[in-house]
């Protein structure tokens, strides 16, 4: 079964960018400088924000359709990310480091399966949860903090 992530694309976090700190803290967002590796993976590059980079932490609808489901959770942003990232059938080494929680759901947004792995078994956790042709998309958390990750779809 092949698949696809992608990344989330720049233009809607661009703008917030400019706005001061105390803009940001009323949209429930916050600007924050990284200070160590490897604990800030943007969700538009799917790859780690460096230490001295500017990013957002800020609130994100990944799953806004009507259902039970529907979710918000916390992602970071880097300010210099260029262009949504792009994957197939392999999953960001960001998340390779992670333990992950991953959702599976059905074309109206209902819960069909989940998991909870290692990051060196998503793409393992990936392809099974794909195995149900009722699998439609499903949703990658970072199991420990909560924070949306991705979405695979199918190919």
């Amino acid at each position: 079964m092949d698949f696809n992530i992608s990344g989330l694309p720049p233009e809607p976090f661009r703008a917030l960018f400019e706005l001061s700190d105390a803009e940001l803290a009323a949209r429930g967002a916050r600007r924050i400088v990284v200070d160590e590796p490897n604990g800030v993976p943007c969700r538009v590059s799917l790859e780690e924000a460096i230490p001295g980079e500017e990013v957002l932490l800020l609130p994100y609808q990944h799953l806004d359709a009507p259902s039970p489901y529907q979710s918000k959770g916390p992602i970071f942003v880097r300010r210099n990310a260029g262009v949504a990232a792009r994957h197939r059938n392999t999953v960001p080494e960001m998340q390779r480091r992670r333990i992950s929680s991953l959702r599976a759901y059905d074309e109206n947004r209902w819960l069909l399966e989940s998991d909870v792995v290692a990051g060196a078994e998503v793409e393992t956790s990936i392809r099974r949860l794909f195995d149900n042709p009722n699998v439609a998309f499903i949703d990658v958390h970072n199991a420990r903090p909560g924070c949306f990750a991705f979405r695979v779809n199918r190919v």
